[in-house]
């Protein structure tokens, strides 16, 4: 039986998205294509995962008129979810396509201040997830919620049974190392951050990431190149995968939708360096469609049949 895989999400947002003939300044700027999609990391890996197949529970706080409106929004595509009230209100942000230049303008709000019993509600939370789930924590920390809480949550993780796959960036994302997590994926420009200096040498980015690993970080570290493809650490060695050619249409959960696959493949028992390969075709076709982590499942399999995961 494939375990379930839950996802937390602190700091959700309405993701909204629009195109322009042009962005410029001052002048008013009429849109199209407009659309808004429930998001933040730990949402967009369990829709995908909901998209793929596999059994999943979005854990998230939410406030005001626009947490209902976020809750409305995963009500209609029936995603399994807890929500946990807060006083504040769920943030909006805002993605523009510029059609004149093909560029992408993403606007992320900060969002609103946590109290001390809202993010204690989430441990509470966790707690009765059963042994033996992956508990995907992905996103930024809203105000109020302690640095260290990833870490908090690995250890919750450790003493209830539950895999942990931690998706952040910065004092979040270095506070939850050496919690036992089975996964971690940063972007290329968070990785560098984590380890202090940059990684261009040939070499190098293999290099950090396997100490990382060897010194009990994580169990599995992957990092997305963007056009460059992605790298995945392990005990047994380091991969490398290319990007797939496609269209870009947009980039917004591109990386949660590598996380989504990926963990969905390890909890389906796949090996490392096919899970890997479903990671990157997920991520793949993500960015071939607009909006919010809109990976189709047969354009996930499609583009993972193109892609010769390397062996390891």
């Amino acid at each position: 039986m494939i375990p379930l895989i839950a996802t937390l999400t602190l700091n959700p947002t309405i993701d909204l998205a629009c195109e322009a003939a042009e962005v410029r300044p001052v002048r008013k700027i009429r849109t199209t294509a407009e659309r808004a999609d429930p998001g933040g990391g730990g949402i967009n890996v369990a829709r995908v995962v909901q998209e793929l197949g596999g059994e999943t529970l979005a854990i998230f706080l939410a406030g005001g008129v626009t947490g209902r409106f976020l809750e409305e929004l995963l009500d209609e595509i029936a995603l399994p979810r807890r929500s946990l009230p807060i006083a504040g209100r769920t943030r909006i942000s805002q993605t523009v396509l510029d059609r004149s230049r093909g560029e992408e303008f993403r606007f992320v709000a900060e969002g609103p201040e946590v109290a001390e019993a809202e993010w204690q509600a989430v441990l509470r939370a966790l707690e009765v997830l059963p042994p033996g789930s992956w508990l995907v924590a992905s996103g930024s920390l809203p105000r109020g919620v302690p640095e260290d809480i990833y870490g908090r949550i690995g250890d919750l993780a450790r003493r209830r049974g539950l895999r942990l796959v931690l998706d952040s960036s910065g004092p979040a994302l270095r506070a939850g190392l050496g919690h036992g997590a089975e996964l971690i994926k940063p972007s290329l420009g968070e990785f560098e951050a984590l380890v202090g200096r940059p990684l261009g040498a040939p070499g190098a980015l293999e290099e950090a990431a396997s100490a990382l690993v060897a010194g009990g970080a994580a169990r599995r570290i992957a990092v997305t190149l963007g056009q460059d493809g992605a790298l995945l650490a392990h005990a047994g060695g380091t991969l490398r995968l290319p990007a797939l050619p496609v269209t870009v249409r947009g980039a917004v959960g591109a990386g949660d939708s590598f996380v989504a696959a990926m963990v969905l493949a390890l909890a389906r028992g796949a090996a490392e360096a096919d899970a890997f390969a479903w990671g990157v075709a997920a991520g793949a076709a993500a960015v071939s469609q607009a909006g919010t982590a809109h990976p189709a499942r047969a354009d996930v399999a499609a583009l993972r049949a193109r892609l010769a995961p390397p062996p390891g």
